[in-house]
């Protein structure tokens, strides 16, 4: 295991294009950590600084407290898997795990004893002696896996592993790669665009934007407490819904649904926005709809607010229902049950708790911390 330090990193190319400004991160030894962002937020170019493929423009890359910028990928005790699995075609499963430690010299015995270990982790053991274009997807990118946890080096980076499997496949290579960093404890960087795999893999997530780190944390921190409205909107699914407003007299006036701010936030920030613009948020799995007793008296979830809208579109996904709605020009989402199926172009009153409520700032798009 190992621990990394990213300090003031940058990445400029020749050509003046500046992709990566100023990433600073600690690593713990030991940790999994998923790198995540929209295409050309400059993820993979952070895990090519890592592994010495890219050169650092400017700032420091130590390992275990060391330097390592002028250090080849080799010196620096990484191993690599990348998005195209990289095999060698002519080579058996044995042979492509085999390869980097018969050029290391290994002893033969050592070999087949690290190949026998490694292809019984990942589930291989009954394929060494065929080619990869007789495996599946899965199984070659089990093969490029287990080419890397073979060298028992302290550093894994992956770049989008599975980016090129069906969603079968990602969901069980998922848990397969999350297995086998436990069992080696090996210092993890995993780069994805898909926030479903940062979310279920990383002990820690970064969540990068046009080469700025947007926020770092647990996945639990950024779903829950995001620090802007890229963070709030990338992570979850389906997306944060925001709709834009003005705070009149401490209240919200969202398309004729009144939303109070002062029964949920402090004066402080009542008073600081007032007659500014905002944008107010909610998930779509925070909503309530209210629930009838056995005298069909409906019953309103307590400390939250209604709001209605047009039905637009209804989604039956099996474990749950998604609702389209038109709120005059804001289109949000519900995520209720899936035993929920309203008629389109009807109207449907739902409730938002008060303790779901997200504020940014328009011009900013920082978060509003509605109380200390």
């Amino acid at each position: 295991m190992a621990y990394l330090t990213l300090r003031g990193i940058n990445k400029i190319y020749p050509n003046g294009f500046h992709a990566v400004h100023d990433f600073n991160l600690e690593i713990n030894k030991g940790e999994f950590i998923v790198f995540v962002g929209s295409s050309g937020c400059g993820k993979s170019t952070t895990l090519r600084m890592i592994a010495g493929l890219e050169n650092i423009s400017k700032g420091d890359f130590l390992i275990d407290g060391e330097r390592a910028n002028e250090k080849g990928p080799r010196e620096r005790g990484v191993a690599m898997v990348f998005q195209s699995y990289a095999l060698y075609p002519h080579m058996t499963v044995y042979d492509n795990l085999a390869f980097g430690l018969t050029l290391q010299g290994v002893d033969d015995d050592v070999i087949d004893k690290r190949v026998t270990s490694v292809a019984k982790i990942l589930g291989l053991s009954d394929y060494l002696e065929r080619l990869p274009r007789e495996l599946s997807g899965g199984q070659r990118q089990r093969v490029a896996v287990g080419r890397a946890i073979i060298r028992k080096v302290n550093i894994f980076l992956m770049d989008e592993p599975l980016s090129n499997l069906d969603a079968k496949q990602r969901v069980t290579m998922r848990s397969e790669i999350t297995q086998i960093h436990r069992q080696t404890g090996a210092t993890t960087i995993y780069v994805t665009h898909d926030q479903t795999e940062a979310m279920t893999m990383a002990d820690r997530i970064v969540v990068m934007k046009a080469g700025y780190v947007q926020q770092v944390g647990t996945p639990f921190d950024l779903y829950f407490n995001p620090v802007n409205m890229f963070v709030a909107g990338f992570i979850g699914e389906p997306p944060m819904n925001f709709v834009e407003s003005r705070v009149e007299n401490g209240v919200l006036d969202i398309a004729n649904n009144p939303i109070d701010l002062r029964k949920f936030a402090d004066k402080s920030v009542t008073d600081e926005y007032e007659g500014k613009e905002v944008v107010f948020g909610f998930r779509p799995e925070a909503v309530k709809l209210a629930d009838e007793d056995e005298g069909g008296k409906e019953s309103i979830p307590a400390d939250s607010f209604k709001m209605t809208g047009k039905v637009e579109l209804v989604e039956l996904l099996g474990d749950n229902t998604n609702i389209y709605i038109d709120i005059f020009d804001a289109n949000v989402i519900l995520k209720v049950d899936p035993h929920v199926s309203p008629k389109l172009d009807t109207g449907f009153e739902f409730y938002i708790p008060y303790e779901s409520v997200y504020l940014f700032d328009k011009q900013t798009e920082k978060r509003i911390k509605l109380s200390e």
